[in-house]
Order: structure tokens, then C-alpha cells, then sequence
């Protein structure tokens, strides 16, 4: 994930496979919509969820509704310690929390180029 890279205070996420995670994800049914499909794929990678009061989130992506509420385990939260821009972060751990979509102004997934381009082609 680029835009990671350049900020020392958060960490950059690495592709890791989560021991929940079953390895039929890896081939989903063919039955099932493209869209949930592509949200398959997601299943337990690390996912950094901005909100709009300026905090940060890093987790596990474990599910998301239809109204787009993202659910994310093992996650820590990063926030600025002071208004000013050059300010450093504070970080806590949380668990697993709900994150409202009314409330995310930003959703980057830890994945390979040719991934996040995949996952962004629209199908008609």
C-alpha cells in the first residue's frame, strides 16, 4: 500500500495469511454474485479504515453489511496527539470494532497492484 509508505507513525501492512482464515476463501462458489466474490477475497487481510475526525484504523477486514459498516478484528487505533499537522501518534488496541460508513473517509487493503486493480474494475 503506497500511501503507507511514506508515514513513520503508522505501520505498513504486510500480506499475511490469518490462521482463521479457511482456504476455500481462495475459491469462492459459483453460485455466489461477483460482488460477493470480490468481498471474499478481502476476508481476513489488513485493511486501514480513516475516519472523520482524523483517526486511523488497523485490522483485520472480518465482514461488511449492506448499508457498508465495516467490521474489523485485532485492530489498534492511531490518532494525532495534537492538532498540529507534524504531531506524533498515539496508538491503542481495540479488538474488534464496527465502523460506521457514514463515518469512513478512507479504506485501503493490504494487497498486490494487479489485486487493487481487480478489485476496482466495475462490471456492468
Amino acid at each position: 500500500m503506497e500511501e503507507l509508505s511514506g508515514s513513520s507513525s503508522i505501520p505498513q501492512l504486510h500480506n499475511q495469511h490469518h490462521p482463521n482464515q479457511p482456504e476455500t476463501l481462495d475459491h469462492p462458489d459459483t453460485n455466489s454474485s461477483p460482488h460477493v466474490s470480490r468481498v471474499r477475497k478481502l476476508l481476513f487481510r489488513r485493511m486501514l479504515v480513516g475516519v472523520n475526525d482524523g483517526r486511523f484504523f488497523v485490522g483485520a477486514f472480518h465482514c461488511i453489511d449492506k448499508q457498508g459498516n465495516i467490521i474489523l478484528q485485532d485492530t489498534v487505533e492511531y490518532r494525532s496527539t495534537h492538532r498540529s499537522s507534524p504531531s506524533p501518534m498515539e496508538q491503542r488496541c481495540l479488538g474488534l470494532i464496527l465502523i460506521p460508513s457514514s463515518c469512513r473517509s478512507s479504506c485501503h487493503v493490504d494487497c498486490s497492484l494487479e489485486e487493487q486493480l481487480s478489485l476496482l474494475s466495475v462490471e456492468k
